[in-house]
């Protein structure tokens, strides 16, 4: 069956053509479809391919988990190939399969746990730069702190003591336009080009030293063989190494700003937090993976912050073969596109959808896996590095949350800047004081 087909079993929707993209205006569309013909709606973009807007939990499952193979990477990924080129969040098929098996073990929680002292050390030094922010009874840009927290922990996770130099002083971070620059532009894939070619040297370097140790992704994707023995050519670590520092650098910079600003608004909240975080995390010296993974209520915050914010807003997929949902069919060459930020605040899924409730995500008898939720994707293609994400978010919070109090300089919402990744339209101003 193909989107040409006169008869087959279509969802209701427009008979207007419907431009969708990766913008404000997108969003806004997605909504009042739902709002108007329900979960399932059925559109043809101006170019005449036809689209389906999917908002219902059990087909999001089927298309991202029990039938994944069927659907391939959808509209608009053209835009993040410039960028990451063909690493593991744009590829498909076979090329994705063998990164995916090759990169999987650098993931493992072993691996991830030994990367706590780099998460210790990175929070610490934020505590020492708001602590002279304190001192001068100055304000923190909490957007470009945690863009900085964050940026610092993927490049030394990633690149090791090579990248402790560009770290330790301004402006040698040759990763640093990335938390500058939002917009994803070309000028953005220019200055991602240089890198590349930067980053093409230390391949060669690390190459010719592969006899030493280094506690660093670099070196566990170096040493990644495919199922024939095969290791990934230059041009291919470069793609995922890039990839791993763009998407590793930008959930956990934007959830964790999301989260300073919805607990600057919640103080009970934040002090059920700060119990939490003393009791496991009292200092730097106390950091573990087994104290972390105690921390089930800042588990709860991040979790809930997520749900408000996830840091995909848009996935979009594309019917490779014909498919099912419900009572009606996906024609092959069928655009699905699907949004956790409409789904996480759809009423019917979430009561009460806009309010911050971490208590939503109480252990329950209810698997998560079987949750309307979805902020790292789901299945197969699910995010490899959401343990690492959580595990340094928590050790953030747990460090410094205690130590300072933090107050909104401005009552007004920042807004959402809606691109590849959702961001706050406005940077996030705090004034933070001792407890």
């Amino acid at each position: 069956m193909t989107a040409s087909s006169v008869e087959f079993r279509r969802p209701p929707g427009p008979t207007d053509a419907v431009a969708l993209g990766i913008d404000p205006e997108t969003l806004a569309t997605l909504q009042s479809l739902r709002d108007e013909y329900g979960d399932v709606v059925s559109l043809h973009r101006p170019n005449g391919r036809l689209a389906y807007f999917v908002n219902d939990p059990e087909d999001v499952r089927r298309i991202l988990v029990k039938r994944h193979a069927r659907f391939d990477k959808g509209p608009g990924f053209e835009r993040v190939k410039m960028l990451l080129g063909n690493g593991l969040i744009v590829s498909d098929g076979d090329i994705w399969r063998r990164s995916r098996t090759m990169i999987q073990p650098a993931f493992s929680r072993q691996k991830v746990h030994a990367l706590t002292d780099v998460m210790t050390d990175c929070a610490m030094t934020l505590e020492k730069r708001w602590s002279a922010v304190v001192a001068a009874g100055g304000t923190i840009n909490i957007t470009e702190e945690t863009n900085r927290f964050a940026l610092d922990l993927i490049v030394i996770s990633t690149f090791g003591e090579d990248a402790k130099p560009w770290v330790e002083s301004d402006g040698n971070n040759p990763f640093e336009f990335l938390s500058r620059d939002s917009a994803r532009d070309l000028s953005v894939v220019m200055r991602v080009r240089e890198v590349r070619h930067m980053l093409l040297e230390l391949i060669s370097e690390r190459r010719s030293r592969s006899h030493e140790q280094h506690l660093d992704f670099m070196s566990m994707y170096l040493a990644a063989r495919d199922k024939s023995g095969q290791p990934f050519s230059d041009e291919e670590l470069l793609d995922e190494l890039i990839t791993l520092v763009v998407a590793g650098f930008e959930t956990s910079a934007n959830t964790l700003n999301w989260a300073w600003y919805l607990l600057a608004k919640h103080p009970q909240v934040e002090q059920r937090l700060i119990a939490e975080a003393q009791a496991f995390l009292p200092d730097a010296a106390a950091v573990s993976h087994a104290n972390a993974a105690s921390m089930v209520y800042t588990q709860q915050v991040l979790e809930e912050t997520l749900r408000l914010y996830p840091p995909v807003w848009l996935f979009t997929r594309r019917s490779n073969d014909a498919d099912e949902l419900g009572d009606y069919d996906v024609p092959t060459g069928t655009d699905i596109y699907m949004s956790p930020y409409l789904l996480h605040r759809t009423d019917r899924f979430w009561p009460e959808p806009e309010r911050f409730d971490p208590e939503r995500f109480l252990l329950s008898d209810k698997p998560k896996k079987e949750r309307p939720y979805f902020p790292f994707s789901l299945g197969p293609r699910r995010c490899l590095g959401e343990y690492f994400s959580f595990l340094e978010m928590k050790i953030h919070l747990g460090l410094l949350l205690p130590r300072f109090r933090m107050h909104l300089v401005d009552s007004e919402d920042p807004g959402l800047e809606l691109g590849i990744n959702l961001r706050s339209a406005r940077d996030i101003m705090l004034q933070p004081t001792y407890r």
